[in-house]
């Protein structure tokens, strides 16, 4: 074990100094406590699967204490789901049990969006038996189910370990599901495989009690494709492939990016890793997360606001000081990526020669009969490897040349085209009311409507394009990041009704001149002018544009007349 996983969980090795501070471990601020942090000190959330499946697997719903009910069950993929027939004008208004269903979602964790048909196959078969069908891809790589019952977790803990997948942190403030380029190993452009990493970093801090109470959640991408295709700005680390000119493929070490209400991107510390030390790297930074991070305000709690506070500098220093004991090299900055879309759609050659094939589910919502029918076309044509993106599609590795088109005739037939219009490649949403405690507005359903007026309306627009539909302020679904990003809320129609709409955010990107989106004053929609005002403003950016100008370009000089 490292130096930095021999540092005491809860640290007492200074005196407790006065309550007013931001509740760091290391500066001995350890009260008051919030409710999170209290529940964490009484009991560590990794101990909860025992009670899940010796007392409240066999005992039901109402045996379940409420601090594991929501919070602990959380350290193993759990949330209750929303009541169904709640609007979302009482989301902020009702107690938790008023909004919490007998039912929960349960996220399976995908690191670096690996999956083995087997595992694919498995998926489907819990999500038909047991989630009424129900197999989300998430903006993370991760599937998500709904409609679990608390009694069938040991049956399908049982099913998914057994072919080597896991729950484990795939929520609560843990570290979460780590994100890889879903081509790590096998594109012919790949800057270095960044798999051997995340695999170091898996084994030494998922379901280690070192780090299992950090101040909030804690996001990790790992990639070498120059693409960038992991959204690394947002994460809370990155790990992102360069060519240093001395000491060749390794990492530049990225920390405290994120959204929600109060979106940062992440800053470089300047720093080259060498692939065999990363896991080293990672572990220092989410050690000083755990002993540094703000713990007295849940609002401040991520590691952003530690490092708006300190600075990459300083950062770097106590990381290297402190838990590294050692400086790290100074390294370049990674390469703007050459290609316009992030997500590896299409048919593409692999570094064997062989082919991998991606495709675009409609904003993630599959369903566990499609899973498996796509693990047994993968199987019928040469593969047995498929993988998740960021951008919710999935990815068919290792096909023959000669297999290609019968495999793309195949996925249409389940209506995955490996050939999406701008909108269906570039449309994403979150959960939503349908399922989600914290929405205010229907989001799946609406993106899926919202994709088909587009290609109706306007077939020929073939600019790259993201719309990100999001049921809340917490940003799921990356929409300050979005060219058009949609924060679901209610608004006033014509009649002066409130009805579900959406705030619009315009012209965000990611790269390596990133930005936020741009809110246009006054400029809210309803769900059912959706699609007038996206195609509103479309047609106005055709028209007004520059040759080859992007549409986040676009919005920055727009006359606000034009975007309203």
């Amino acid at each position: 074990m490292s130096d930095s996983a021999k540092k005491p969980t809860a640290p007492t090795r200074r005196k407790a100094g006065r309550h007013r501070g931001e509740g760091q471990w290391a500066a001995g601020h350890l009260t008051p406590l919030n409710g999170n942090e209290q529940f964490k000190k009484d009991d560590d959330g990794l101990n909860v699967r025992t009670r899940i499946e010796t007392v409240y697997a066999q005992r039901g719903f109402d045996a379940i204490d409420p601090n594991d009910l929501r919070g602990r069950m959380r350290w193993w993929g759990l949330y209750t789901q929303r009541r169904p027939g709640i609007d979302g004008g009482k989301t902020a208004i009702l107690e938790p049990e008023e909004l919490d269903d007998e039912y929960f979602m349960l996220r399976v964790r995908i690191d670096g969006g690996r999956l083995t048909t087997e595992q694919l196959r498995v998926i489907g078969e819990i999500s038909q038996e047991f989630a009424r069908g129900t197999a989300d891809i998430t903006d993370r790589q991760n599937i998500q189910y709904h409609w679990i019952r608390i009694e069938d977790m040991p049956e399908i803990w049982r099913r998914l370990e057994g072919v080597g997948l896991s729950t484990t942190e795939a929520c609560g403030d843990t570290p979460r599901v780590i994100v890889g380029s879903p081509v790590a190993g096998i594109a012919a452009d790949e800057i270095i495989d960044g798999t051997p990493a995340i695999d170091a970093i898996l084994r030494r801090v998922v379901g280690n009690k070192a780090y299992s109470n950090l101040p909030r959640k804690f996001k990790t991408a790992v990639s070498g494709s120059p693409l960038l295709d992991v959204a690394h700005e947002i994460n809370d680390v990155a790990f992102v492939g360069v060519d240093h000119p001395e000491h060749g493929p390794g990492f530049d070490v990225w920390v405290g990016g994120g959204l929600s209400t109060n979106p940062r991107i992440g800053e470089r510390l300047g720093a080259w890793v060498p692939l065999d030390e990363v896991a080293d790297v990672h572990e220092g930074i989410i050690g000083l997360f755990r002993d540094y991070g703000y713990r007295r305000l849940r609002t401040r709690a991520r590691i952003k606001f530690l490092l708006a506070d300190w600075g990459a500098e300083k950062f770097r220093e106590v990381l290297e000081k402190e838990y590294l004991l050692r400086r790290m090299i100074d390294g370049p900055a990674p390469e703007q990526p050459v290609h316009a879309w992030r997500d590896h759609v299409g048919v593409h050659r692999q570094n064997d020669g062989r082919y991998y094939v991606g495709f675009a589910p409609v904003v993630g919502r599959v369903d566990g009969g499609t899973l498996a029918k796509i693990a047994e076309l993968a199987e019928a044509h040469g593969s047995g490897r498929v993988r998740t993106t960021v951008q919710q599609k999935m990815l068919i590795l290792d096909v023959p040349e000669e297999r290609t088109a019968s495999l793309a005739e195949g996925l249409a037939a389940l209506g995955l085209t490996t050939e999406p219009s701008v909108f269906r490649r570039g449309t994403m949403a979150c959960t939503g009311i349908e399922f989600c405690k914290l929405a205010i507005v229907e989001t799946k359903a609406r993106a899926a409507w919202l994709i088909e007026e587009m290609e109706r309306r306007l077939p020929g627009f073939d600019e790259p394009l993201t719309i990100n539909v999001n049921g809340c302020p917490n940003s799921c679904a990356r929409i300050q990041i979005a060219d058009i990003g949609l924060k679901g809320q209610l608004v006033l129609d014509d009649e002066g009704r409130q009805v579900e709409g959406f705030q619009v955010h315009l012209g965000g990107s990611l790269g390596l001149d990133p930005g936020f989106g741009r809110k246009v004053r006054g400029l809210k929609v309803t769900s059912e002018g959706l699609a007038d005002y996206v195609e509103r403003v479309l047609r106005a950016y055709l028209a007004d544009r520059e040759p080859g100008e992007r549409f986040a370009t676009w919005v920055t000089r727009a006359d606000e007349g034009a975007l309203a």
